[in-house]
């Protein structure tokens, strides 16, 4: 685990917890990168390739939400190596997420890519932009044939990030994924079945001459 990360969410009732079941020795001594407040080429890439993502936000009872945002590949943008941005597609309307984060912005992401086994946590900062006032932001976010109508940008400004192990992730794939894993087996089916026509055609007239 990143260490900030660890900083962050490391409340004395989780230090509390991690005492009690003999693990607060070993976060205690724990000494690794704290500078992860920075994404990576590595980071970009991952993020660029997914179409979905897990958004947590806390209402003002204190209840934690949990929201999954999805959308063409890419949609989640780096627009530096600390900001990211998505746009707010229309869905049912019931602004859970819009009405938390106004109220606290604190947020968390969750990332996968399952075929791979990994993923990645972000803990950020996100606040709702209005696209009619910033048409830069606008640009960058544009999605050019999706058809969900956009009513808002959420910009998020990194606080720290981390990767999970692959411990229990179930590898699981897009129709695309598969489609593109089967598209060399369909070609070799295609071709062999075109030779197996062509070897029919070429034993069709012997075959007539041995019944004669």
């Amino acid at each position: 685990m990143a260490y900030k990360f660890l900083d962050i969410v490391s409340t004395p009732a989780v230090r509390a917890a991690q005492e009690a079941n003999g693990a607060r020795k070993m976060w205690e001594t724990f000494e690794q990168d704290r500078a992860f407040d920075r994404f990576t080429a590595n980071e970009a890439a991952f993020i660029a390739a997914r179409d979905s993502f897990f958004l947590a936000t806390v209402s003002q009872s204190g209840w934690p939400y949990v929201q999954h945002r999805g959308g063409p590949q890419g949609f989640l943008k780096l627009l530096d190596d600390q900001t990211l941005a998505f746009a707010d597609f229309r869905g049912n309307r019931q602004y859970i997420s819009l009405g938390n984060a106004a109220d606290d912005d604190r947020v968390s992401l969750i990332l996968m890519d399952y075929p791979q086994r990994a993923r990645l946590k972000i803990l950020a900062r996100m606040q709702a932009r209005d696209l009619a006032v910033d048409p830069d932001l606008a640009a960058r976010l544009a999605l050019p044939g999706y058809k969900a109508k956009i009513e808002r940008a959420f910009v998020l400004r990194l606080e720290t990030f981390d990767w999970n192990c692959a411990q229990h992730i179930t590898p699981r794939y897009t129709a695309p994924e598969i489609e593109t894993a089967v598209a060399p087996l369909r070609s070799q089916l295609a071709a062999l079945e075109a030779e197996n026509r062509a070897l029919r055609a070429q034993l069709a007239p012997n075959s007539h001459e041995n019944r004669t």
